[in-house]
């Protein structure tokens, strides 16, 4: 696990220096993402003007490696692009993102895309058929074929000052977040309806008094919270007293915590 914590708060101004605190890798943030996100931006380099990129929104599915797989027709640009060049990236951002965009999360995987043998179409098609349930409809058309992106570098970025290359081989052996598709509502939950918990959390374990707090992501060691003082907006990471798996565990660890800030308060 990774001990990186938010280096700068949305104004730009370095946070107080404080212990950093154990938060998933950028391997396993990257996962995450492409996992949650299912549509990205794929750049290609022009046929028609050459060594231009050419941007093109696109669904994908992952293999086991985390590699994407793509369903594109032979008549779209970005397939006769590849056909000439198979150099491509493909930009995958946090989804419904309510703040400012650039403090979201985002990665851009590179790579050379191909392809898939033929002895791995029905693989591929299943896989892709589990993101994309609707694409059965078109899925074997002659014009329709099942693409891969062999990655060769990453580089992930979660927000103000984090962001780093992630080494391919990482990524591959890494894992999706178990709060991965429980995150929404945990979000939801915990800022619609518990509001002074995060801020009694939040001055607590992150040694950060404020006047507004919301829980702006969740994973298996901990949250982030956005906290407001005045005019002043910063960040903190805090992590859980113990890993968890699945929201019934989340709430127990947050119900613990909550609990335990009572009596240090």
């Amino acid at each position: 696990m990774s001990t990186r914590s938010l280096g700068h708060h949305a104004g730009g101004e370095p946070e107080v220096e404080r212990p950093a605190v154990p938060e998933p890798t950028y391997a396993e943030r990257a996962r995450t993402l492409l996992y949650i996100g299912r549509v990205g931006s794929l750049s290609t380099v022009s046929r028609r003007h050459p060594a231009w990129p050419f941007g093109s929104v696109m669904p994908y599915g992952l293999d086991p490696l985390g590699r994407p797989i793509l369903l594109i027709s032979d008549m779209a640009v970005h397939t006769q692009n590849i056909t000439g060049d198979p150099r491509a990236s493909l930009l995958v951002s946090q989804p419904d993102w309510s703040g400012d965009p650039l403090g979201g999360s985002r990665v851009t995987l590179m790579g050379n895309v191909s392809l898939i043998r033929a002895e791995e179409r029905e693989e591929a098609r299943r896989l892709y058929l589990a993101r994309y349930e609707t694409a059965r409809y078109w899925v074997d058309f002659q014009d329709f074929a099942l693409y891969r992106m062999e990655v060769l570098d990453i580089y992930f970025v979660g927000g103000f000052g984090v962001m780093g290359w992630v080494p391919v081989d990482e990524y591959a052996r890494a894992h999706p977040d178990p709060l991965a598709d429980a995150a929404p509502g945990i979000l939801q939950h915990m800022n619609a309806d518990h509001a002074d918990a995060l801020l009694l959390l939040a001055r607590v374990f992150g040694g950060v008094d404020a006047d507004e707090a919301a829980m702006i992501s969740v994973d298996r060691l901990g949250f982030h919270v956005r906290l407001k003082k005045g005019s002043r907006v910063q960040g903190a990471r805090i992590p859980f007293s113990r890993e968890v798996r699945s929201p019934e565990e989340t709430r127990a660890v947050l119900v613990e915590m909550v609990q335990d800030a009572r009596k240090r308060a």
